[in-house]
């Protein structure tokens, strides 16, 4: 429920930069199947943008990367003081490897031990075991029940652009906290742990804030749809739909809300978001799958439950303008959502081609950088505004 773009609350994270797809998609089965949810690199640069919406607790690290290279990544790493475990996988020599491995200890950075190419699953989800006996990344001292109670938190806001209109036509709503000495910053560092009580203030404000936000864009004649992320665990507390009734706009404009769940949640829980959706239809409150592909479910599992939404995860549309199979799975998805009635976003993207690609497999909308990075609330509806999407007019370009 509090993240930045790809991040899950809840979820062990992995990420895997290795310029190889093979491995890449070898890896992530592995990891999946172990309980990480996973995102796969092919190059450093969207890597560290990565790094910047969610932070993961293991980081399998290739040696050579085309322009790049191991080395180079465990310096950044060092750099911003990552506290996970960083797993090195490579065909270089054993030598070769282990003298990178040192110098990421030297760096002061957590090294599991070191896997030579092509390695066996048993060995790699032995290395995955050996995080238990790590203690958890320290992302932060920030003490979240403190800045709940001072109202240090702010919902950011980032467009979803119609693609063939260009024109604005949603918002998914980001947590941010606001500290008096470090400045804004992201879920990773401040995040309670999977689990806490503290999830439940936490998804009132973000309820509270959505909606009070929704009515301040309102009074501006900015009235499109949010989205926010709720854990699914939230949905099975009393008070849930008590209070969002009771903050929800008594307005005739009012054109209903978005609640996304990732898709794994939606698999682990199928008949409680079954039984929550439709209730929430009841007060125009829609539900997303959102990061659809990250994991191994299928559309055919999910067409029984009555969601509104689809999310593609960036990990599935980012570069598919460049790959012909990457392209047509997409386009697949598109199509069989379509069929099922529901509505497709891509998220994450970063390239105007992936956007030209998308808007001719008929995606219905994007969210991403190549658009607009998540602003705050006064920001965002200035940006609003000054492209005119209220009056319908002046689409967004990109490049």
């Amino acid at each position: 429920m509090i993240r930045s773009g790809a991040e899950r609350v809840g979820t062990r994270i992995a990420y895997i930069l290795d310029d190889a797809p093979d491995v890449r998609d070898y890896i992530a089965q592995i990891a999946t199947g172990a309980g990480f949810s996973t995102r796969s690199f092919g190059d450093v640069t969207s890597f560290e943008m990565a790094l910047t919406e969610a932070v993961p607790e293991i980081i399998v690290l290739d040696l050579s990367l085309g322009v790049s290279d191991g080395i180079d990544v465990i310096r950044s790493l060092a750099a911003s003081r990552f506290g996970g475990a960083i797993l090195l996988i490579s065909g270089r020599d054993a030598d070769t490897i282990g003298e990178v491995h040192k110098i990421g200890i030297q760096h002061g950075l957590t090294m599991l031990p070191f896997l030579r190419k092509p390695f066996l699953i048993e060995e790699f989800t032995e290395r995955l075991g050996f995080l238990t006996s790590i203690r958890p990344p320290v992302t932060s001292e920030i003490d979240f029940e403190n800045a709940l109670r001072n109202g240090q938190l702010e919902l950011w806001y980032q467009p979803k652009i119609g693609l063939n209109s260009r024109l604005v036509c949603g918002a998914e709503a980001l947590i941010r906290l606001r500290h008096p000495e470090r400045g804004v910053l992201s879920p990773s560092a401040f995040r309670p742990p999977s689990g806490s009580p503290l999830h439940n203030p936490l998804a009132d404000f973000v309820m509270r804030r959505s909606l009070a936000d929704w009515s301040f864009f309102a009074s501006d004649g900015l009235t499109t749809k949010l989205a926010i992320n709720m854990p699914i665990s939230i949905f099975e507390t009393p008070e849930f739909v008590s209070n969002l009734r009771k903050y929800l706009p008594d307005r005739v404009d009012f054109p209903g809300l978005i609640i996304e769940l990732t898709e794994d949640e939606v698999i682990r829980n199928a008949d409680l978001a079954r039984e929550v959706a439709i209730q929430l239809k009841l007060y125009n409150v829609g539900l997303s799958i959102d990061d659809f592909g990250s994991g191994y479910s299928t559309l055919e599992r999910l067409r029984t439950l009555p969601f509104t939404e689809l999310k593609i995860d960036r990990s599935q549309v980012e570069g598919c303008s460049n790959n012909q199979e990457q392209y047509l799975r997409c386009k697949g998805i598109v199509d069989l959502a379509h069929r099922f009635g529901l509505i497709v976003v891509a998220e994450g993207i970063e390239s105007a081609r992936d956007v030209r690609a998308l808007t001719e497999m008929n995606c219905d909308m994007a969210q991403g950088r190549v658009f607009a990075a998540p602003m705050e609330r006064k920001e965002f509806r200035k940006w609003t505004k000054r492209h005119k999407m209220s009056a319908g007019v002046g689409p967004i370009t990109v490049q």
